[in-house]
């Protein structure tokens, strides 16, 4: 019989009664050779009352088969089997995605399209490091309410006006804009998880940290101005400070990184049809930290200093992005307009009061390899899940990824075991190989919506030799969710803060 989980082909049940016919035909063959015709009959009839047995049980085995069958190649697909080739990220930039004049080019930082200097680039332990400290700074964020004031007491001896904002990770992902009339390029993080968008100004007054663009100068910009104190976009920061009636803000990142400022306004241009007067942002004159050679970020959070706050009567709420499926190919950022195709599946976007920042959805359940685990629904729904541009792995609810992780090691026991890396705790050697056969992941989410997970959003691997599920534990059921980034690669994820729907598309880029 086939060994459980073995995909059995379409002719399997067939080929067990083909086999029975032949017996059939043999023995009842040897009956009438051996003992005539009268004895013939009897043994005919003696022969078909044993076989009842055995026709019952080959036609409940076809059937089990049809089933089988059904599930693989008529109930959708449950495996993925790819080359390890195309796991392994190029040492020349791909760029697989038609760029038009209304999208930005959307770049890995650790990699051959990024446009910095990789000479220095983090292992992939350390940007596991890092992103674990960006998970833990979500998750005090979420749990406690930060008091505006404390946080000024706090760093009064430095003068640094706090807005409490999330570590910041690897800050995977960059795309070009211009600032400024005549405009400047800055090369900034985009970021889902942070509201305030800021760049590196001149003069730096105390620090700059070293990055790839010239620094922006707005003392060369005919259309920059700064905010006063007394608007009513200097309160809606949150947590600022002022410096002779001038608006100062401040961003002090969970992992010790921090940019303060002038908060200023002035125009943006994203491409040459999307140009934004009086975007509003941060000015950053003191700067230091894990932001690697961007010159700042750009906040598309839902709260009110956001990109997407300041730009909703422009682009209504909406828009998408593609994340390259790996660090040797581009994806793409586009704001507005339609919806990039028509075979969407949507969510509900959810929002809690505590953290408004947030895009929530509801992930119900998961499946493996066309199983759902047996995970109850409320598991997740204690603390909710957010999805994030800027958190590199998925975060589950302990009981979900134990769940999660056993049937995952059950489909591939056929591989290697492989020695853990950082947080991520199952992972295989894949070397020597051509081809790997990996189980589908399937998230189920609220509304309905399934997302089938690329292969590149399953696996996270660092080599050959290392290949790692790319989910982990939180510490604890009642700690939020987070929808990484590596699970989005590949997908057009489209976020429409007007229905209040966020919707995953196939393969774009």
């Amino acid at each position: 019989l086939p060994q459980p989980g073995a995909i059995v082909g379409p002719y399997v049940g067939q080929s067990f009664l083909n086999s029975f016919y032949r017996t059939s035909r043999r023995t009842l063959a040897r009956c009438y050779l051996s003992s005539g015709k009268e004895a013939s009959s009897i043994s005919l009839f003696l022969f078909l009352m044993a076989s009842v047995p055995c026709v019952i049980c080959y036609l409940a085995f076809f059937v089990a088969c049809l089933g089988i069958c059904w599930q693989v190649h008529g109930g959708g697909t449950t495996h993925q089997e790819v080359t390890i080739r195309s796991l392994l990220p190029s040492d020349a930039c791909s760029d697989g995605v038609s760029h038009n004049e209304t999208s930005l080019r959307v770049l890995h930082r650790h990699g051959p399209c990024s446009p910095f200097d990789l000479h220095h680039q983090l292992s992939h332990k350390q940007i596991l490091d890092h992103d674990q400290s960006r998970v833990g700074s979500l998750h005090r964020r979420v749990s406690t309410a930060p008091n505006p004031d404390q946080q000024l007491d706090a760093l009064a001896a430095s003068s640094i006006p706090a807005h409490s904002g999330i570590s910041l990770g690897t800050a995977n992902y960059v795309v070009m804009v211009g600032f400024g009339t005549p405009k400047r390029d800055q090369t900034v993080i985009f970021d889902t998880g942070s509201d305030v968008t800021w760049i590196q100004c001149q003069p730096c007054v105390v620090t700059c940290y070293q990055q790839r663009d010239p620094i922006f100068d707005p003392s060369q910009s005919s259309t920059y101005r700064n905010i006063s104190c007394s608007s009513a976009y200097c309160t809606e920061l949150g947590a600022s400070g002022c410096s002779s009636s001038t608006c100062v803000y401040g961003v002090q990142y969970g992992d010790t990184s921090y940019t303060v400022g002038f908060y200023a306004a002035d125009t943006l241009c994203l491409t040459p049809y999307d140009v934004i007067p009086n975007f509003r942002f941060g000015c950053g004159e003191r700067n230091d930290g894990l932001f690697g050679k961007a010159a700042g970020l750009i906040g598309l959070g839902r709260d009110k200093p956001s990109f997407i706050s300041q730009t909703y009567q422009r682009y209504g709420g909406v828009f998408t992005y593609c994340l390259p499926p790996t660090s040797s190919s581009t994806g793409y950022l586009r704001f507005g307009g339609g919806y990039p195709s028509s075979d969407l599946r949507f969510t509900p976007m959810l929002s809690r009061a505590s953290s408004p920042t947030f895009y929530y959805l509801t992930l119900t359940a998961i499946s493996v390899g066309g199983q759902q685990l047996l995970v109850p629904p409320t598991v997740f729904s204690v603390a909710g899940t957010i999805i994030d541009s800027g958190t590199v792995i998925t975060r589950l609810p302990p009981t979900a990824y134990s769940a999660l992780r056993s049937a995952f090691r059950q489909e591939m026991t056929a591989y290697k075991l492989a020695p853990a890396l950082s947080i991520l705790d199952t992972c295989y050697d894949l070397s020597g190989l051509d081809k790997v056969t990996v189980p589908v992941v399937a998230l189920h989410l609220g509304g309905g919506a399934t997302i089938d997970l690329d292969i590149t959003g399953i696996l996270y691997i660092a080599s050959s030799s290392q290949a790692c599920l790319a989910f982990a534990a939180n510490r604890a059921d009642t700690d939020l969710g987070i929808l990484g980034n590596v699970q989005q690669r590949g997908l057009d994820v489209v976020y429409d803060v007007s229905k209040q729907v966020i919707g995953f598309g196939p393969r774009r880029c």
